[in-house]
């Protein structure tokens, strides 16, 4: 999406309250999506988005191949800035609305998104549009990938432009998303011993969470915040392989396998408390991404009060007066 000029002073706001989330499922499947793109009324965004060491280019990939009327979602632009330079941070109010005009988006518009790794950075795309109130919003379980293997169509043209619309500006909802002041006084609290202390969940690799792999970003160090819990994000994954070929999608594990997955991590006591509203838990990975995925897959199974630490391991380990830790 072009950069687009932030025009606030004619906005007026809307509440979360005027949302539908309660009837808007947080996944949809390839025909429910193609059955959508035949009658209308469905906005469709590629949200690809790649480590920062990968070759792949996701906005050239979508100009090659994409599901029909597709418009790329540039996680890393539709972003605010930050203090320490980190990439796709929660955007502003405005920047939010301002790009759902440029995609013709309105505040009743059912928006689906996808990803072409199956599950990977839809869900934080997801959590953004949840966030700031637009609960018609949904993610394609196992993307792309999926929606080919199963027979749908795709186009190799860049996306045409859609006619602007006007899109209200929204009201964040900040108990979404934790800060980095917030996370280091919870990790303060031994969540064993203080039930006001809150949870938090790394989806990042195990290897990563107790220091004895490196990060893919150069200079950062691994290890984990203080109390934290070691949940990699595919642990809420199913991998599948298209029949004759060698390529791999990721959908969401059933309900009974999420739930038994997150009982595992933080044992069953705890994950009960989560899942009834009695503990508030909270999101991370190396830098927000993965940690949307972990965030829908706890909103599935029922979580009433799950956050996002958006800076995630990166900012957190970038502060040279951060307490971390490697050990289990």
């Amino acid at each position: 999406m072009r950069d687009v000029a932030i025009r606030t002073s004619s906005r007026r706001s809307w509440s979360p309250a005027m949302s539908t989330v309660a009837t808007t499922p947080y996944l949809v499947s390839s025909s429910q999506l193609h059955e959508s793109l035949s009658s209308g009324g469905v906005s469709v965004l590629d949200a690809s988005w790649f480590m920062p060491n990968s070759p792949r280019n996701p906005r050239e990939e979508l100009n090659k191949k994409r599901i029909p009327g597709a418009q790329f979602l540039d996680l890393d632009q539709v972003a605010s800035p930050h203090e320490l330079g980190l990439k796709h941070m929660m955007p502003s109010e405005s920047v939010f609305a301002a790009a759902c005009e440029g995609f013709g988006i309105e505040p009743n518009s059912h928006v689906v998104i996808y990803d072409t790794h199956g599950v990977f950075s839809s869900p934080r795309a997801l959590f953004m549009f949840r966030a700031f109130g637009h609960g018609k919003s949904s993610i394609l379980d196992g993307g792309l990938p999926r929606w080919e293997a199963e027979g749908f169509g795709t186009e190799d043209a860049p996306p045409v432009g859609r006619k602007k619309s006007t899109y209200p500006t929204p009201i964040l909802d900040k108990t979404v998303v934790r800060s980095y002041e917030q996370v280091v006084v919870n990790s303060m609290l031994d969540p064993t011993l203080d039930p006001s202390a809150e949870l938090l969940v790394d989806a990042r690799a195990r290897g990563r969470f107790i220091g004895t792999d490196p990060e893919p970003r150069p200079g950062l160090p691994s290890g984990h915040i203080p109390h934290s819990f070691s949940l990699p994000f595919n642990a809420f994954l199913k991998t599948h392989t298209i029949p004759n070929t060698s390529v791999q999608y990721t959908t969401f594990l059933p309900i009974s396998e999420l739930r038994q997955a997150l009982a595992d991590t933080i044992g069953a006591e705890q994950a009960e408390l989560v899942l009834t509203g009695k503990r508030r838990i909270t999101t991370s990975c190396g830098s927000g991404m993965t940690a949307g995925v972990l965030w829908l897959g706890l909103r599935m199974l029922g979580a009433p009060n799950v956050s996002l630490y958006d800076e995630s391991w990166t900012g957190y380990a970038t502060r040279s007066e951060s307490q971390m830790e490697t050990s289990a």
